[in-house]
Formats: C-alpha cells, structure tokens, sequence
C-alpha cells in the first residue's frame, strides 16, 4: 500500500499519535506525516504511506496556511492556552484594532524567528520540549521564515483571529507571543487550525474519526503515488531513461522524452505516467541525479 493520505487531525492527539493510528487502520508499518501540528491543534495533516514514505521531505518543506485564535493579557511559557502564565497579567486598557492591525504589519515578509521553548526543535541533540520538562530553560536557535501573507481577521476586546501563509517551520505559537510582546500586553495561542499544506487543503483531508470507523474509506482515499507532489514539474523518461534511473545513474537530455531538465527538483515518469522517483540537480549542466527510487 503506497501513497498519502491526508486527515483531518481533530484537537487531542499528537502527530505521533495520529501516524500509530493509522499505521493500525490500515494494517501498514511504514506511516509517516509531514508536518507536526501541536495536540490542541487541528486540521490537514498529510501522511505518507508505504513506499510514499521516501517522499517525505519534499511534502515537510511546501508552505502552509493557518487559521489561528490568539489571546492578549497574558504570555505563557508553552505560548499557548495549555502553558503555565508568566509575568504579571495585563490591567490596561486593550489596543486598539488599529494599533494591533499596525503591530501586524511587523510580522509580514522574512524575518527571524525564535522557536517556542517547548517545541520539537532539538538543542544538542535534545527536544526542546523535553529539554524544557527537565526543569531547564531551553533557548531553541532563531530560524529564517517567510510569511507570504498575515491578515487579521477580527479583534474583540482581548481576542484576536488572524490567519497566516507561511513558510516550513514557522511557528504560529511564537507569532501570538511576539505580537504580545509588541503590543505590550503580551499574548499566547487559543486555538490552531492548518487549512492547507502545499498543494492539500481541508476538502482533501479525511477527518480521523471517519476513517477509524470505515477503515476502507480510508483506503478509498489514498492518494497513489502517480498523483503526488502535483506541483514539482516533471519529465517523461525514455525506456533508456527509466533503466538508468531504476540504477541510480543520473538521468541525461537524451534520455527525456518529453519535458526538459529544467529546475530542481523534477518528478521522474514512465510513459504510462507512473512515478518513478524525483531526480534533483547535480551541479552540472545537463544532468539530473535519481536522488529517490521508488521502483
């Protein structure tokens, strides 16, 4: 059994939890997911299974949408509601629309990032988040992302709604604390829901529930491995093509049947259009290198 399956993950369980799930459901070993969403968290989270699972990496780095519920008053140490409160809670009067749609501005584009002491970001070799149980107090290594876009959907006294594009590794807990932090007041995650991950939004996903109950819905809905990572471009190989690349030998312009060795990745595609592997640039002109098979 090869291919994706996308669930709708309800609040509760981890990622992990999910994956030892549906690892069970469908009778399969090798499940993975590609993107952790936090317990309290909801929505699309796309697993890989079977073969799919070397796929893996290409689906954690697509760019991801969130839908995000954010409190002021008051920062916690995990950044969201299930964290302990720290520092004294806010007594003033709240911002102003205006004020916190000016302090928004701030968090668009590229910009550092500093990861929420209780997260799965490893520090000398450690989880942050179990670094953080021991009694330590972890400092994770700041991280580059991108927020293609940020817009704040509502503001009610203390609550805030917004919804986020972003990057691989952004972290939606950190935005709800810094823009506390900015807006003096400080401020921790309520509520988290991803809508979308790469190409893969809310209408593909599954929720869990139904696939317990109708494990062969489940089946029904896995995606096969021919219509995966839908948006890298691809190429069609020659017979020739198709047997270097079964070998790990880089794929050359003469064995392209159609397409161009343009761009890195590339999916790689028999004449019948099945998925052969995803073929990455050497660093020399006019040659791809097979950097997964999956035949």
């Amino acid at each position: 059994m090869d291919g994706l399956l996308v669930v709708d993950k309800p609040a509760g369980p981890t990622s992990h939890d999910v994956v030892a799930r549906v690892r069970r459901l469908l009778g399969e070993r090798r499940v993975g997911h590609t993107g952790t969403l936090d317990p309290g968290a909801t929505g699309v989270l796309p697993l890989v299974v079977g073969r799919a699972t070397r796929l893996a990496r290409f689906l954690t780095a697509c760019d991801k949408t969130y839908e995000a519920s954010v409190r002021l008053g008051v920062a916690t140490d995990t950044y969201d509601a299930d964290g302990t409160a720290v520092g004294e809670r806010y007594e003033g009067a709240w911002p102003s629309p205006e004020e916190i749609a000016r302090a928004v501005e701030a968090f668009r584009g590229t910009l550092v990032q500093r990861p929420p002491p209780f997260s799965a970001k490893k520090i000398e070799g450690r989880r942050s988040y179990a670094v953080a149980r021991s009694g330590a107090h972890p400092a994770p290594a700041s991280v580059t992302v991108t927020v293609r876009r940020l817009d704040l959907l509502d503001v009610d006294a203390d609550r805030l709604s917004l919804r986020v594009d972003c990057s691989a590794g952004f972290y939606v807990r950190s935005l709800a604390h810094d823009l506390g932090e900015r807006l003096g007041v400080g401020a921790h995650l309520t509520a988290l829901r991803r809508t979308r991950s790469g190409d893969l939004g809310v209408a593909d996903a599954l929720p869990l529930a139904d696939a317990e109950r109708d494990p062969l819905a489940a089946r029904r809905a896995l995606i096969p491995l021919s219509r995966m990572l839908a948006g890298i471009s691809a190429i069609v190989l020659s017979e020739e093509g198709v047997r270097r690349a079964s070998h790990g030998l880089d794929v050359r312009a003469a064995d392209v049947a159609e397409g161009a060795l343009a761009g890195s990745p590339i999916r790689l595609l028999d004449r019948s259009g099945q998925l052969l592997g995803v073929g990455e640039a050497t660093g020399r002109p006019g040659l791809l290198h097979p950097s997964v098979i999956l035949v």
